[in-house]
């Protein structure tokens, strides 16, 4: 007999993934997070120790688990003396807090920089992904060989679901824009391409040198020197260099970007970047005379990642959608994050961001400490999830999100819970300033075992 987890993951191929009710998955659900729960306790130094405060040794409610959710800032917990000195050896200590599989020493006398690090781990079958870091630390994430294949399926899945597009290998992929050059962005963007690209027909990226944790890494360290007071003249003469290059190299990629989508203009077209960028080009594109009369009827939009604090028109949406003459149904949006290993493809009838089966939300009250009632209808509140397909770190984040959660039938017709569509940062609602109530002793504690 399979297990509650497998029950709920092999679903990642069905048709009706998203149309299973809230009631239906319920007992399967808590089956499922007791199961790994209990597969997990002792494996994560992290999670064996918020138990033994919790006293839990069994989830029978969804309120158990509440008390072993990770605030997303463990993931940023390490010791930036850590980056600064390059201490590889501690870093690799701190990882092995979080992670359920054993990560042994590693050679680090010839690392040359945290890029290295994180070749030598991958070598050895632990995936470090890191979120941007624009205005702080990265996360480091850990995950394992299973969430890459896992990631390499639920991609295209979710996809093809949420634009409409099936996986005939029929289009002209444009990357506009950059991401990080980490495991799980490198995996996904693969996985589209071998689903959705004309093998004939090559992916247009934009012309810039891929961003390297290390990279980001460099700017985020001497940003808090900056801050400090620390950062030498001459460090602070390099960065504001560096800087003025990165745009003006930025702005021509751009101009080359908006060339090839017009060179491109009567291809069937998959085009993907963050809304500014893809805003940026559109601009360009318009400027240049083109707009959707030029454009093929079919072009499909991939959107990753939310503004990230860039101020553009109220109805920046409309704009790009109107340049590219991008279909309402061929529209692709996604909520998830570099916490989770699956994603909530947006339908296009009920505007609202579905929840797979293996992912178990919560809505818990500001402080992220109290899970808040919440049997029908829909709750607003701090957006917590355990992702059950996750295999190289604990699936429980509490996010920095305000959400609303709706366990209602949509509009669309799927019966699964879903997000409405006015997702927030509780950060940018108290100006930068979001704090978990369990955050504090929770970073305090990993940073003492690294």
């Amino acid at each position: 007999m399979s297990s509650a987890i497998e029950t709920l993951t092999r679903l990642v191929d069905a048709e009706d993934r998203f149309d299973h009710s809230p009631a239906e998955l319920r007992e399967t659900q808590l089956a499922a997070l007791n199961e790994r729960f209990q597969e997990r306790r002792e494996r994560i130094r992290l999670l064996a120790h918020r138990a033994r405060e919790a006293g839990t040794t069994e989830i029978r409610s969804r309120e158990d688990m509440v008390g072993l959710l990770f605030p997303h800032s463990v993931y940023k917990s390490y010791p930036e003396s850590f980056l600064i000195e390059e201490r590889w050896d501690r870093l690799g200590k701190w990882l092995g807090t979080v992670s359920p599989y054993p990560i042994s020493p590693i050679e680090t006398s010839d690392i040359a920089d945290i890029d290295d690090w994180i070749g030598r781990l991958q070598a050895r079958g632990h995936y470090v992904s890191c979120s941007s870091g624009t205005t702080g630390k990265s996360a480091m994430l850990l995950a394992s060989e299973r969430d890459m294949t896992w990631s390499r399926v639920d991609t295209v899945n979710v996809f093809s679901w949420g634009s409409g597009v099936k996986p005939a290998r029929d289009r002209r992929m444009i990357g506009v824009g950059a991401t990080a050059a980490v495991p799980k962005n490198m995996v996904i963007a693969e996985a589209q391409q071998a689903a959705f690209s004309d093998p004939a027909r090559e992916r247009f990226s934009l012309p810039l040198p891929p961003i390297t944790v290390g990279s980001l890494t460099r700017m985020v360290v001497l940003r808090k020197k900056i801050a400090d007071g620390t950062a030498l003249p001459g460090e602070l003469a390099d960065f504001e260099r560096t800087s003025r290059e990165r745009q003006e190299a930025l702005d021509k990629a751009m101009i080359t970007g908006a060339e090839a989508l017009i060179r491109y203009r009567d291809e069937k077209l998959y085009i993907a970047g963050m809304w500014n960028s893809l805003y940026q080009a559109a601009k360009i594109v318009r400027d240049l005379g083109y707009s959707a009369k030029d454009f093929h009827p079919d072009n499909c939009l991939y959107v990753g990642g939310g503004l990230k604090r860039a101020q553009l028109p109220p109805d920046y949406q409309e704009f790009v959608h109107e340049t590219f003459n991008i279909p309402a149904s061929r529209d692709f949006q996604n909520y998830s994050m570099q916490e989770l290993n699956s994603g909530m493809p947006k339908c296009q009838k009920g505007n609202r961001y579905h929840v797979p089966p293996w992912i178990v939300p919560f809505i818990l009250d500001e402080a992220g400490e109290t899970l808040l009632p919440h049997e029908s209808g829909e709750v607003e509140g701090r957006a917590a999830f355990f992702d059950l397909s996750l295999d190289g770190r604990w699936g429980g984040i509490i996010t920095g999100d305000k959400i609303s959660l709706d366990l209602s039938p949509c509009a669309c017709g799927q019966k699964g819970p879903s997000v409405r569509n006015n997702i927030t940062r509780y950060a940018d609602l108290k100006g930068g300033d979001d704090k978990i109530g369990c955050a504090g002793t929770v970073d305090a504690y990993v940073r003492g075992l690294s």
